[in-house]
């Protein structure tokens, strides 16, 4: 055997193990590098970031969809922004037709999971809520996060949607969803019992607040009679107003972050009272979920008790 085949059959025998080694070596690293990557999460607008931040954590990397400020009703999503969605694992939605973009979304065929939070508290009210089946809307109105009854099942349906992604973590997601829902429990009872013994009408800007307060026995009234924030009002209706606030005696009249609070400042001159925020939480901002729910019932104590 001459000295070149002796190098060949050395070579070979050198690097054919090399070459399994490296090849092993990458699937390995790209096993593990799959394995301890964390959940891709985009959630629509700010009360979902939230519920999706306490239950995943450090277990998540949990983005915010609609940018700080903007109000989500009139929100639609770029190419950019869908090409972001492309990538996650899930989309985190309220529902009920609150975010319109979702049918593009399924059209471009996007891969991962649409986790939508509002299947359980629709369909299953009579069930899940002291709210009687005949009092409330099917019609459409999306504004089942400020009802905390209502946050509660969202939040479940986030952590049983992290779960089934992640079964390694999920009693963390579960264990996490259980510690955040006891905090919406005090938070319930503490607007249950702080709204109890006081007045029931009261008239926020824009018809968000009716799951809220069909659970804690109370009257909503609008400036603006729409799911929709931005509706400019009539003089008539104005005037309607106007009117219902005398006869109520009612002496705060609700605005919003996003609105004009010179429509409900003009309701607020002719009744010789004032405006107050009662905010939807849509936009993000300032606060948590809890402490912005808490405001609220600040505000909705000073108007009614």
């Amino acid at each position: 055997m001459n000295n070149q085949v002796k190098l060949a059959i050395i070579s070979i025998i050198v690097i054919i193990p090399l070459i399994s080694f490296v090849v092993f070596s990458s699937d390995s690293i790209q096993f593990k590098k799959t394995n301890e990557s964390k959940l891709q999460v985009i959630s629509s607008f700010y009360p979902l970031h939230e519920f999706s931040q306490n239950v995943g954590k450090e277990k998540v990397d949990a983005k915010l969809l609609v940018p700080v400020g903007i109000e989500p009703h009139d929100w639609e999503p770029t190419i950019k922004d869908v090409q972001k969605m492309q990538k996650s694992d899930l989309i985190i939605i309220n529902g009920i037709g609150f975010e319109n973009w979702v049918d593009k979304l399924y059209e471009m065929n996007y891969q991962g999971v649409v986790v939508d939070t509002s299947i359980g508290i629709i369909k299953n009210m009579d069930e899940e809520s002291s709210i009687p089946k005949e009092s409330y809307d099917e019609s459409g109105d999306p504004h089942i996060w400020l009802n905390p009854v209502f946050a509660k099942i969202q939040v479940q349906n986030i952590a049983d949607a992290f779960s089934d992604s992640d079964p390694e973590n999920r009693q963390y997601f579960q264990e996490n969803a259980a510690n955040y829902i006891n905090e919406l429990d005090l938070l319930d009872s503490k607007i249950r019992n702080e709204l109890s013994g006081c007045n029931h009408d009261f008239i926020a800007f824009h018809d968000a607040f009716s799951y809220f307060a069909d659970e804690y026995g109370l009257t909503q009234h609008t400036v603006i009679s729409s799911y929709e924030p931005h509706a400019e009002p009539t003089a008539k209706t104005l005037e309607n107003v106007i009117n219902k606030a005398k006869q109520l005696n009612l002496k705060i009249i609700f605005t919003e972050e996003t609105a004009d609070p010179k429509t409900s400042q003009v309701i607020a001159n002719e009744i010789g009272g004032k405006i107050l925020v009662l905010s939807p939480l849509e936009i993000s901002g300032d606060g948590t979920y809890i402490s912005k729910m808490t405001e609220n019932l600040n505000h909705l104590k000073e108007a009614l008790c």
